[in-house]
């Protein structure tokens, strides 16, 4: 029994390509404080839903879609103006986007286009979200630095703390490890589920393991069908016959369990 609110409510979504299906009829709701973790194989739809729930798509003129996403209960189409939209859902795409500015500006970027012109204010706003993104310690003292002087798994919780300088309800994470090395994967994996206190997460993964990891929840795509939908430990301990058919069967469930990834 699910005791905590919906967040996310996605409705009959079916998502076209120049008519050419890429989500079919899916339904599912994320519900707040939780992960969910979407996974699949190449070309599922698992992108495609995600940049849905941020309205990414708008401006394609092929997309098409039908169906309903709700935020707390407002639809998001409807609604919604974009704006609104993308400072309540934040995303974070696989290879890390800092701008080309100073750490602090990076950082302060989003809240001054909101109307923060206050010093103080915006240097608290910076600091919270670098704290937030595990980072401060790490910069605190190279604020005015490029963003581009640090690593790949530093510029990739920098993008992080950006999008939390804007104290958003929603975080999305499209393959946000992808091109990461195993420690910093680590540390990206602690974050979110630390920031799970504060936020709704969604993240796109095509690591099974990693979606073992850290999610409260899993969907599983296959050819833009969400084929099954579960709490993450019933999902990877006893899957259905047609998700053992299409991917999470035998060896995968074998390897998580050996290696000690079910956390729950």
């Amino acid at each position: 029994m699910v005791d905590v609110a919906e967040k996310i409510q996605v409705k009959d979504l079916t998502v076209t390509y120049a008519d050419i299906p890429a989500l079919r009829s899916a339904n599912f709701s994320v519900y707040e404080n939780e992960i969910l973790g979407i996974i699949g194989p190449a070309n599922s739809g698992k992108t495609t839903c995600l940049r849905t729930l941020n309205r990414l798509n708008d401006l394609d003129p092929r997309y098409r879609f039908e169906g309903e996403v709700l935020i707390d209960d407002k639809d998001i189409y409807r609604k919604w103006n974009v704006f609104q939209l993308r400072k309540k859902v934040g995303m974070v795409f696989a290879l890390p986007t800092p701008l080309p500015i100073s750490i602090f500006e990076n950082l302060a970027y989003g809240p001054r286009r909101d109307g923060i012109s206050s010093r103080r204010r915006l240097e608290k706003i910076v600091e919270q979200s670098l704290q937030s993104a595990f980072l401060w310690d790490e910069v605190k003292d190279k604020m005015n630095a490029s963003a581009y002087d640090l690593s790949g798994g530093q510029q990739q919780r920098l993008v992080i703390a950006r999008a939390l300088a804007v104290e958003p309800e929603v975080l999305l994470f499209d393959e946000p490890t992808s091109a990461l090395d195993p420690i910093s994967t680590g540390k990206i994996e602690e974050l979110l589920i630390n920031l799970k206190k504060d936020v709704t997460i969604i993240i796109v993964t095509h690591n099974m393991q990693q979606a073992a990891r850290i999610s409260d929840w899993t969907g599983f795509l296959m050819l833009g069908e969400l084929i099954e939908f579960g709490r993450t430990d019933k999902i990877f301990t006893a899957p259905s016959e047609k998700l053992e058919v299409n991917g999470i069967s035998g060896d995968h469930i074998q390897t998580v369990r050996k290696r000690g990834y079910l956390l729950r």
